[in-house]
């Protein structure tokens, strides 16, 4: 094959487009669409400036999307006076699979001169995650604790820094997964929520005040064009799942979505199309229904609708098996 805008030979075939791209012309694809996601979601206010700029931290875990990630925002803004990035890598106690995932986000902050921050399940919390899937005392999937505890770090360290976004490495298919899940579940004021929380452009969304901000600027990026991004770039990403990962629901959805996007190529973009455009006009609709007020949590201080957070639950939990 032959890429469609120079004649070399093309590392990718976009079925859901009909484009072949050789090499560079792939990559600046995919750092073009990021940008406009971007200026899309106006993530830079107009009003950042050498004198007042913004703050953007990057949740760097060392898998293939975050450091993409990282590494277009270093290439687009990693110069510009306006805002200081700043790589936050949480490291989760799994022993033979996080400490090599985090040796890849210290070499490409090295690399990349990128301040780089790392906090750990254990120092904060006490814990270690091998040792959490191993006594489970809720019964429940690892994931679901460490989301808890992943989340929490990752809003107490970005207010620490000072952060006015936090940024993620969420990809196409990870975003088309959440999107089919919630419309499958029912789970209207859910989308409403993630409208809020993620994917709503800065200027249309509710401020949501006691919570950092934050942004997905990969959104648009398939999974397979990320890999393929980061090995053409040889950045050093590391690529191999967690051995306690166990999302079997979002296991289903997501071969399910492979399935239909080699069957119908662009479904993840339609879902996506569509679901953005439903789920503004649902935050409309649901903003204020049902708020809960928010409390500080009497153990910790982050914030909860009940005197203590989840978080502090569930390692109360632990600690007592």
């Amino acid at each position: 094959m032959e890429c469609d805008k120079c004649g070399r030979d093309a590392v990718m075939h976009a079925a859901y487009s009909g484009a072949h791209l050789c090499e560079d012309h792939f990559c600046a694809s995919v750092e073009k669409r990021v940008r406009r996601r971007i200026r899309e979601d106006d993530m830079l206010p107009r009003d950042a400036s050498p004198e007042n700029p913004q703050t953007w931290v990057i949740g760097l875990s060392g898998g293939k999307d975050s450091v993409v990630l990282t590494h277009i925002l270093d290439e687009t803004f990693g110069r510009d006076p306006r805002i200081e990035l700043i790589a936050l890598t949480i490291h989760e106690g799994i022993e033979g699979y996080r400490d090599k995932s985090v040796d890849a986000c210290v070499e490409l902050s090295d690399d990349l001169d990128m301040r780089h921050e790392m906090v750990s399940y254990e120092d904060e919390f006490g814990v270690r995650m091998d040792d959490v899937v191993e006594k489970d005392p809720e019964n429940m999937a690892a994931c679901a604790y460490c989301g808890v505890f992943r989340r929490d770090l990752l809003e107490t360290f970005a207010d620490e820094y000072g952060a006015d976004k936090l940024l993620t490495g969420h990809n196409l298919d990870d975003e088309a997964q959440t999107a089919l899940m919630n419309f499958l579940e029912g789970d209207v004021r859910q989308v409403a929520k993630h409208f809020d929380a993620s994917i709503g452009a800065f200027d249309k969304r509710r401020d949501e005040g006691d919570f950092i901000p934050r942004a997905k600027p990969l959104r648009d990026i398939p999974e397979k064009e990320v890999a393929l991004y980061a090995h053409l770039k040889d950045l050093p990403a590391h690529i191999t799942e967690c051995p306690h990962s166990s999302e079997a629901y979002r296991g289903e959805i997501q071969q399910l979505l492979l399935k239909l996007e080699e069957n119908h190529p662009g479904t993840r973009h339609s879902i996506m199309a569509g679901y953005e455009e439903l789920a503004e006009l649902t935050a409309r609709e649901y903003r204020g229904d049902g708020q809960v007020n928010l409390n500080d949590c009497e153990r910790c201080g982050s914030k909860t609708a009940g005197d203590v957070c989840r978080k502090c639950r569930l390692i109360e939990s632990i600690e007592a098996v």
